[in-house]
């Protein structure tokens, strides 16, 4: 089965000689009814604590989420990470992170208030970002999409995009993504000379993917199959036993 091939190639991996590099939501831990309703099993955070022992640091959460959202799902971890789709890096445990410039206030107070119809629709306002979530509320998304457009058409000064997601629509600087963030980091000690093995699960991670062949890296999925990925876990679940597994815990 495509998983177990999925487990047993995972956990061959070389620590030393490898960067380790996952998504969060739907990679790491199941997606929850809001970003905000999630859980991060103890676990996951023993085995990623030793992984990143196992790895000389070159251990990295790689997310939608802003760094301190990641710092407090995952506490009392403060692991290496990229932020935001690629808008902040942070390459050692604790540093402070780098980070691209906010959006306009005006434009994210306009952003945000497209949630105001209904308490099921949610907003993370990140500051050079602000993504737009309607997993409970999944009829608003055209209402949503009309929104976010139409900021887009009182702003046309400032360079923005739409990235879409998992039920959610983040409205960001172009030219930031994960896959570019990722090549970057891959430059950088203690991740650079190693080989990077990325888990992903959504088209938000389809940039990572790409740049992994460049980079002589190896990729998984979760749940779907992406081209030139040739690995698919089929649920959270089995990331994490399999990084138990690798981490020996």
């Amino acid at each position: 089965m495509t998983e177990t091939r999925a487990f047993e190639a995972f956990t061959e991996i070389d620590p030393k000689r490898s960067a380790l590099l996952f998504d969060v939501d739907g990679t790491l831990i199941d997606i929850g009814p809001s970003p905000f309703e999630v859980d991060v099993p103890e676990a996951l955070r023993a085995a990623l604590a030793r992984l990143l022992e196992l790895t000389d640091g070159a251990l990295a959460l790689v997310s939608g989420r802003p760094i301190r959202d990641l710092d407090t799902l995952f506490a009392p971890l403060k692991l290496p990470a990229i932020g935001g789709h690629g808008a902040e890096t942070r390459l050692h445990s604790g540093e402070v992170p780098d980070r691209v410039a906010d959006l306009p206030a005006s434009l994210r107070e306009y952003l945000v208030s497209a949630v105001t119809p209904d308490p099921r629709l949610a907003y993370e306002d990140k500051g050079y970002s602000v993504a737009l979530h309607f997993r409970k509320a999944p009829e608003h998304e055209a209402h949503l999409r009309a929104h976010v457009d139409k900021g887009l058409a009182i702003y046309p000064k400032e360079e923005i995009e739409v990235l879409p997601g998992k039920a959610m629509l983040e409205v960001k600087r172009p030219g930031v993504t994960k896959g570019v963030a990722v090549r970057a980091l891959m430059t950088r000690a203690p991740f650079g000379g190693r080989k990077p093995v990325f888990i992903g699960d959504d088209v938000t991670d389809e940039s990572v993917f790409a740049v992994m062949p460049e980079l002589g890296g190896e990729s998984f999925s979760v749940s779907r199959s992406f081209a030139g990925v040739p690995y698919v876990f089929a649920e959270p679940a089995d990331v994490r036993r399999a990084l138990a597994r690798l981490a020996g815990v």
